[in-house]
């Protein structure tokens, strides 16, 4: 006897074939025909540089043996100076030539389509965030900018990201109380000042918060000001810890 889970599974496989066979899936980068939809080709996929281990235990910067070890961490030398706010911080790619295209027409140009593919990418990468992790919630954007652009590119990460992993998703822990200028120019230093009292832990949630291990979500982490801002307002708000999980990192000597 088939079951309606059975039946259900088999109709949703249909529709994929009838889909993929009227609209083939297409690289998310160059558009050439690839197997499965929310994919790259070998050629697009061969030019991303993939992060993982061995890396800093702290920020996650990418290096090739390990560096100075405090307590059992291997740290880069910009966490032997100062640690961020978050504990620790993972990313799918590095941001470069080759991922910048991607992300771009994710963030900018209304490719919501590649939001299921990258948060599994998310999921994979930050595995050994998301067992500790007991709340998911994005870096938000300012009503304003989210009413321009029409989407929070962080908001549908996560909850992909949380749909992957099974773990609870709050889409709106933080908000952005005050519009700031773009941070694309800024050295470090402005940036910091920049998002400075930039956020809040939206009301509602406080009680939510109270001891959780949250995991912060976004698309690119550049300098870490912005991460960092949210993450000691969630600290501040009663978070046990905060890790973060990129899309990409900006790799810079440290």
């Amino acid at each position: 006897m088939v079951d309606a889970a059975s039946l259900t599974m088999r109709a949703v496989a249909l529709g994929r074939s009838a889909l993929d066979a009227l609209l083939p899936p297409r690289c998310l980068v160059c558009g050439a025909s690839v197997g499965t939809a929310g994919a790259l080709c070998a050629g697009c996929w061969a030019r991303m540089t993939v992060l993982g281990p061995p890396c800093c235990s702290g920020c996650g910067y990418p290096f090739d043996y390990g560096q100075a070890e405090t307590e059992g961490e291997t740290l880069c030398g910009a966490c032997l100076r100062e640690r961020p706010a978050y504990a620790r911080a993972r990313a799918v790619l590095r941001y470069d030539d080759a991922s910048r295209g991607l992300i771009i027409a994710f963030k900018h140009a209304d490719r919501t389509d590649a939001a299921p593919a990258l948060g599994r990418w998310l999921a994979n990468a930050g595995a050994e965030l998301l067992q500790d992790a007991d709340l998911v919630a994005p870096v938000p954007l300012h009503r304003w900018r989210l009413f321009r652009r029409r989407y929070n590119q962080a908001a549908l990460l996560a909850s992909h990201v949380a749909r992957a992993s099974g773990k609870p998703h709050c889409a709106d822990l933080l908000t952005r109380k005050r519009a700031t200028p773009s941070q694309g120019r800024m050295g470090a230093t402005q940036r910091r000042e920049n998002v400075a009292g930039a956020f809040m832990v939206t009301e509602r949630h406080r009680a939510r918060l109270e001891g959780r291990r949250v995991l912060l979500i976004d698309d690119v982490l550049t300098t870490g000001a912005t991460a960092g801002a949210c993450a000691r307002v969630l600290l501040a708000g009663g978070a046990e810890s905060v890790d973060l999980l990129t899309l990409a990192r900006v790799v810079r000597p440290v």
